[in-house]
């Protein structure tokens, strides 16, 4: 594992070498993640042309036809993608329902027997690798598929990576200065953040669920007592868990909390085009380093639709777009330098040393067991 995460780091560092200085001060006075990939955002549509990859199936069709998403995405995104989705394949009729990563593993596997969703936009490597392997998701090899390292996706073409998602440390920057702002994860433990953090509910998230198995995994995933004495650490600096991203926005805009840990993407987006006072502290250690994929339900009513849906997705016009207008890091190796914002072409993108295989076995035990052991009695 350690040599596929050399590979991983040698390829982000070639695709967004440069100083982490340059983009913290360009991000001074906002962030969060797109409307965290579990939140919601305002913003415009840009002008990238629809796809011109071809399609799963012809985007002319006589009878109407239906898409069921199940999406941890946000409705920042949503503006961007699904009216030129609309204008390519105006007779498909799209349908969104939004929750985190982790309850869309859930409700899709509580109707493996029918099939409500179609198509699955946002999840955790974790979770789809989890629904991979309980034979929840439709094989599907894209037309695109040879230009998404094997990093990112599964060998079996059951889920591709969409984007990176690096998990980083958040703060309000009216309430706090750069130096006063945790540099490293270690640092979140020191008693001077003593009710300074919030944090978004973890078990429903699928961004705070990677962050939390990640800091178990680097203090030893054979021993996690140590993980789990760092959480409870935590716990005790941390002043509330809030119920979803709205509410984590809320907390930090009303400094009721001024510290917290979420997903870049998101905090950029909340300060660029929200307005809302964030910025972040790239850990000098490194991030995990999410990848936010998309897959095919298995026995989907709609699948022809749903796979022209993955090809347009991944286009590399919507994803250069993503990028400039919603900062989202694409998995595709082959979106020209000139096609992304220059934030991300200076970016460094430092990643953790984590086994992702050893990740995503033991997710569940590790956040059951923070959840009912941990969660709230780290003060007592």
């Amino acid at each position: 594992m350690r040599k596929a995460n050399s590979k991983l780091k040698k390829w982000m560092q070639g695709m967004f070498a440069g100083s982490l200085a340059l983009t913290v001060a360009a991000c001074s006075g906002g962030g969060q993640e797109a409307k965290p990939a579990d939140n919601n955002n305002a913003g415009g549509q840009g002008s990238a042309q629809p796809s011109s990859q071809p399609a799963a199936t012809p985007a002319a069709s006589g009878d109407p036809q239906k898409l069921i998403i199940y999406t941890g995405r946000d409705k920042n995104i949503f503006e961007v993608v699904l009216p030129k989705f609309k204008e390519k394949y105006p007779n498909i009729e799209v349908e969104t329902l939004e929750m985190g990563a982790q309850q869309i593993l859930e409700r899709v596997r509580a109707e493996k027997a029918n099939p409500q969703a179609d198509f699955w936009w946002g999840g955790t490597q974790s979770a789809l690798s989890t629904a991979a392997d309980e034979g929840l998701l439709e094989p599907y090899k894209p037309t695109f598929a040879d230009k998404v390292p094997d990093l990112y996706k599964d060998s079996q073409d059951r889920w591709y990576g969409e984007m990176l998602l690096p998990e980083v440390i958040m703060y309000n920057s009216q309430a706090l200065k750069p130096e006063e702002v945790p540099q490293d994860w270690d640092e979140l433990i020191d008693p001077k953040y003593k009710d300074k953090i919030v944090i978004r509910n973890v078990l429903p998230s699928g961004t705070m669920r990677t962050i939390y198995s990640a800091m178990i995994y680097r203090q030893g995933a054979d021993t996690p007592e140590k993980g789990y004495d760092w959480l409870m650490k935590l716990d005790a600096n941390t002043k509330e868990y809030t119920q979803d991203p709205t509410n984590l926005y809320l907390k930090m805009d009303r400094q009721e909390g001024v510290i917290s840990l979420w997903n870049l993407q998101d905090i950029l987006l909340q300060s660029k085009k929200n307005n809302h006072p964030y910025d972040f502290v790239y850990p000098k250690s490194g991030a995990p380093i999410l990848v936010d994929g998309v897959a095919l339900v298995k026995g989907a009513k709609n699948l022809d639709a749903a796979k022209n849906f993955m090809e347009f997705l991944m286009s590399p016009e919507i994803a250069s777009q993503l990028a400039k207008e919603r900062f989202q890091f694409p998995s595709r190796t082959d979106i020209s330098k000139e096609d992304l914002p220059d934030f991300m072409k200076n970016l460094e993108l430092k990643p953790l040393d984590l086994d992702w295989g050893v990740m995503a076995a033991k997710e569940k035990e590790w956040m059951q067991h923070w959840d009912e052991n941990i969660k709230g009695k780290g003060k007592k």
